[in-house]
């Protein structure tokens, strides 16, 4: 894990790479990287390219990057971890390649020069780096499929820059200029969706797709992989083998734990008293000594949301080695300015990664796995039994649809005496999926935004999000209700939030944090279960991944993970919708000054 930048002045107008700004972009990024700093120079100085190392695979210098193949004089930054890499050094030694180190990076310097971008189709990890081609004298861009790891651009139409944070990018020269999509894109979901960020510079490169720069400029990204494209191959169980299918699935889970332990550091879990993290304790636990973290709240001792005491009996079923931390109102209003700067864009999520991070790196620890993924994947959050039933039931309306627009001007006025201001648009938005999702997910509603921004770039935002349309993309091609809902979760609310707190809350730490339940050799195994209702389907597979659990983890019913933020920001705030939106209205005035 690490942070990389670069610039490629591919113009022949361009001016040559500023070296100095190139550091001072790198060095942003310390935190990424707090065990080695690099820089590479082309002698022509048109291309330059900067990293930073938190060391995980092959701790020698022979792992530091920029790194060179001296064979292709190809060049490159990567972030992220390659679990496949051992495999994938052995086919490349048995044809002939030289390696020099133990590195996942090399191997990707030897697969890009034997496949080209047929390489990513063989990578297991997470990813995102950029390879200087000097034999065709272009930059090749990629990216992991759920783009786990950040890569963000900005083209002048004379130089492309890249990094890993938004924030890091600000140091050089972007355009700054508000982008009111990303703008909007915030206030409508708690999170900057892609591939906008608040400035109109700085835009990411799509998860699942590889670029090219070269003399002429950038051309379209090409796609080569999706959780989309990936879930309209899953298949139901043969009739009768539902039993069947659940062992393939959890030995599918214990393989994917097992390629996320691949390090030469040692490797710590974040534990709640869910199934997820559960599930993958009890999974690594099979593959040496576990080490286990559980972060509770001061607020909620001896409350039905303290996970600590039953955490702590799964450790100590488990063998492990366990830390419990408890944080307080004084910790987060100790540590609030320093989150809030690490933040790269403002999320309403995310605190409790950062201190469980921040307890990790207290423990030593350069690595954790995170329980990331395991509800968008097996169809455990209530949207899978909500958004079904919601839009059945507007949808029997018929005709009287068309009036949902309408009811909902009429009732915004008295949005004051409703328990959320969304039931005044349930009519217009809950007859499709992509609409009932936008109500569950939803921060603020669109006819909400002109009074939150300024109402120009609210409407403009708007226009360009195209929100309801990108969200039927997601899941288009995709056969049943069930993997739709997945695959709107898992390419929203999952991509924009929960993977991007991950990494700017983890980094700011140094610590890479890793998430075996997203990824693409155990998505393609899925298998869906349709007699199975929300939940359900994740309790049984728990069981057969971990039966020696406690039957007060595969029993207990799914709760969430809370923060109790509405104690710490605004006692007056009773609901959780009240919570959330009174925290985003903070974070935007924070990263948008008044």
């Amino acid at each position: 894990m690490c942070g990389i930048a670069g610039i490629f002045a591919y113009g022949a107008d361009a001016p040559p790479v500023d070296r100095d700004e190139l550091l001072r972009v790198r060095d942003q990024m310390a935190a990424r990287g707090p065990d080695g700093a690099g820089l590479w120079l082309s002698d022509d100085g048109r291309v330059g390219l900067a990293h930073r190392r938190l060391a995980i695979i092959d701790l020698s210098e022979a792992g530091a990057q920029p790194m060179r193949d001296p064979e292709t004089g190809h060049q490159i930054v990567f972030n992220g971890e390659i679990y496949n890499h051992a495999a994938l050094r052995v086919e490349l030694l048995a044809a002939g390649a030289v390696l020099r180190s133990r590195s996942d990076t090399e191997v990707l310097l030897k697969l890009y020069a034997r496949d080209g971008p047929a390489m990513l189709g063989r990578l297991r990890g997470m990813f995102a780096f950029a390879i200087w081609d000097g034999v065709q004298r272009q930059l090749f861009l990629a990216r992991d499929a759920f783009g786990i790891k950040p890569l963000y651009l900005a083209d002048d139409g004379r130089s492309l820059r890249f990094a890993s944070q938004v924030k890091a990018m600000l140091a050089g020269r972007v355009d700054t200029r508000p982008e009111p999509a990303g703008h909007a894109g915030f206030l409508l979901w708690g999170s900057v969706p892609e591939p906008y960020t608040l400035v109109r510079g700085v835009r990411s490169l799509p998860p699942g797709c590889w670029q090219k720069v070269g003399a002429k400029g950038a051309v379209a990204p090409v796609r080569y992989d999706s959780p989309r494209l990936a879930l309209q191959q899953v298949r139901g169980p043969v009739a009768g083998d539902a039993a069947a299918a659940l062992q393939t699935m959890a030995a599918a889970v214990r393989d994917s734990v097992a390629a996320h332990m691949v390090a030469d550091v040692p490797v710590g879990v974040f534990l709640s008293a869910g199934l997820d993290s559960t599930m993958l304790a009890a999974s690594a636990q099979r593959l040496g000594r576990l080490r286990t973290l559980t972060l509770g709240f001061a607020e909620y001792v001896g409350t039905d949301h303290d996970e600590a005491a039953l955490a702590g009996e799964v450790a100590a079923g488990l063998e492990a080695q366990h830390t419990l931390q408890r944080i307080t109102a004084h910790d987060f209003a100790a540590d609030r300015e320093r989150l809030l700067r690490a933040m790269d864009q403002p999320s309403i999520d995310g605190v409790n990664t950062w201190f469980v991070a921040k307890m990790a790196a207290a423990q030593g620890l350069k690595v954790a796995l995170s329980g990331i993924g395991g509800d968008e994947l097996f169809g455990a959050y209530p949207s899978f039994d909500q958004l079904p039933r919601l839009r059945r039931r507007i949808a029997a309306l018929g005709p009287l649809q068309r009036l949902g627009r309408g009811l909902r001007r009429g009732l915004v006025p008295l949005a004051g005496l409703m328990p959320s201001p969304k039931y005044a648009g349930l009519l217009e938005y809950g007859g499709t999926l992509p609409g009932a999702y936008l109500l569950r997910r939803a921060l603020f509603m669109p006819w909400e935004l002109p009074a939150l921004m300024d109402p120009g770039m609210a409407a403009e935002g708007l226009r360009e999000l195209d929100t309801l349309a990108r969200l039927q993309q997601s899941m288009d091609g995709i056969a049943s209700e069930r993997l739709a809902i997945s695959a709107l979760e898992m390419q929203w609310y999952m991509k924009h939030q929960l993977l991007r707190d991950a990494d700017w809350a983890g980094m700011a730490h140094s610590l890479e944090i890793r998430v075996p339940f997203v990824d693409t050799t155990l998505l393609r195994q899925l298998v869906e279960m349709p007699a199975l209702g929300a939940g359900e389907e994740k309790r049984r597979l728990a069981r057969a991944v971990a039966p020696q659990l406690p039957a007060a983890v595969l029993t207990r019913p799914k709760t969430g993970f809370s923060v109790p933020m509405h104690q710490w920001l605004n006692p007056g705030a009773a609901t959780r919708i009240g919570r959330l939106r009174n925290w985003g209205r903070l974070l935007y005035r924070s990263f948008v000054p008044t």
